[in-house]
């Protein structure tokens, strides 16, 4: 786990891979909380027997899961324990390349893309790779943004 505690430190990393988190399970039950909490409730992630007989052959996490579990994925690899406040402040560009079956494991490798000077501190530019166990192509690349004023 890489701990940052100075934004210098954060600078510092730039262009830096900062690791990779534990493996996760992504199973039905989590599918179906998601479909609730967001009213998503497409046949494809939720009709576990309509979805054998669809094109991958079962049920499939959403995408917007996967991308939801990219802070606490992150929070494996590293931890932002600089001064002031971390806010999320959105997402540059979020890529799907293959879908997560149920029942799968994911995880992330988190990469420092950029880190932008502010008036109020700095702009910090992360790279996500979901991967999926067994599979060539990622589930997930996605570059996020966080602000850290100070």
């Amino acid at each position: 786990m890489r701990t940052f505690t100075t934004l210098d430190e954060v600078a510092s990393a730039v262009g830096e891979e900062l690791g990779t988190s534990d493996w996760v399970t992504i199973d039905q039950a989590r599918v179906d909380r998601f479909a609730d909490a967001t009213g998503d409730h497409q046949w494809i992630h939720v009709d576990v027997e309509r979805a054998k007989h669809g094109p991958f052959g079962g049920t499939i996490a959403h995408g917007y899961l996967t991308l939801s579990l990219v802070p606490w994925l992150g929070s494996q690899v590293f931890s932002l324990e600089t001064p002031g406040a971390k806010l999320n402040y959105g997402v540059n560009k979020v890529r799907f390349p293959h879908p997560v079956p149920v029942g799968s494991r994911i995880r992330a490798t988190v990469a420092v893309a950029d880190v932008t000077d502010l008036p109020a501190g700095k702009q910090l530019t992360l790279t996500y790779v979901i991967e999926i166990e067994g599979v060539d192509k990622p589930a997930c690349v996605a570059e996020t943004v966080v602000l850290l004023l100070s």
